[in-house]
């Protein structure tokens, strides 16, 4: 019986594997082979007509980013819109999801017009928000002018830290629904028996937020950030579209430069390398979420 038990289990291992291999390949074609390439690019230099091939040049294009200031400006810029954004997110997304969270009449229609704002493609997103910050007809700057909150038209875009703050009210208006989402997956796990219990305690709204829900969060609140986090440290469609960088380079992400390096400056090898330097800024900030929140528990 032994025997046959370790056959049958063996079979079963191997029907198992049989079914996952198709996707491992899938993965690796798409997700491991233009890492490990990238990296490797990195090491080497080579030219795209291949007239020059690839050769090791070990941490030549390392050491360059290390003495290029535009880099150091990118990674500047990525750090500060990702502090801004993400903590504000987090609050407007357990906001949103303790009151989706609610029973009141109209909350399938509430919870649509939450989520709209991350259901629109971030390009068609941007080019609103553009139009609406436009110096000339923008929508902010004729209210602005109309209710004398303004003498004369602002420069949302043109000015580099009002065009950092434009492009974080862009991205708390867009991607908190995206907390909510999560979050609220979340509240529904809770039983409801805690907060019974809670109030025959004689606790208070606050008090069952901080002592139930909140300990109880902690677990999609991290899923949350890391993702979101991620998203952030990679951003390069709200820049592209909004500002383009600018002014200057007062808003150029790291993934906004590495494509200006690779296909404005044709320098594939330099590019990659800002690539893995950004891949290690978005592991380690994941390391530090996972760690911090782990020894809190």
């Amino acid at each position: 019986m032994t025997v046959l038990s370790s056959r049958l289990d063996q079979r079963r291992q191997a029907v198992a594997f049989g079914f996952v291999t198709p996707t491992l390949l899938v993965i690796t074609l798409i997700l491991v082979y233009p890492i490990l390439q990238s990296i490797l690019l990195s090491f080497g230099d080579s030219s795209i007509d291949g007239s020059e091939p690839w050769h090791f040049v070990g941490l030549k294009h390392y050491a360059e980013l290390m003495a290029d200031q535009r880099f150091w400006n990118a990674l500047g810029v990525t750090l500060t819109f990702t502090g801004l954004s993400i903590p504000l997110e987090l609050i407007f997304g357990v906001a949103l999801a303790l009151l989706m969270n609610e029973h009141f009449r109209g909350k399938g229609l509430a919870r649509l017009a939450v989520l709209f704002p991350w259901a629109l493609p971030t390009a068609l997103n941007t080019l609103m928000w553009r139009w609406m910050y436009n110096t000339d007809y923008g929508l902010f700057n004729a209210v602005a002018l109309q209710t004398g909150l303004a003498h004369r038209p602002i420069d949302w875009l043109g000015d580099a830290t009002l065009a950092m703050l434009s492009m974080v009210v862009v991205s708390v208006w867009k991607t908190s629904s995206f907390m909510a989402l999560i979050i609220l997956a979340g509240l529904q796990s809770i039983p409801k028996e805690l907060y019974e219990a809670g109030r025959m305690d004689g606790m208070t709204k606050w008090q069952e937020f901080r002592q139930i829900t909140l300990p109880l969060l902690r677990g999609p609140i991290l899923v949350a950030l890391i993702v979101r986090s991620m998203d952030a440290l990679r951003t390069f469609e709200l820049p592209f579209n909004l500002t383009d960088g600018g002014p200057v380079t007062a808003t150029e992400s790291l993934s906004l430069y590495a494509y200006k390096v690779i296909f404005d400056f044709i320098e594939f090898n330099y590019g990659a390398a800002i690539v893995v330097a950004q891949f290690l800024v978005i592991f380690a900030m994941s390391l530090l979420y996972i760690f911090t929140l782990r020894n809190k528990d």
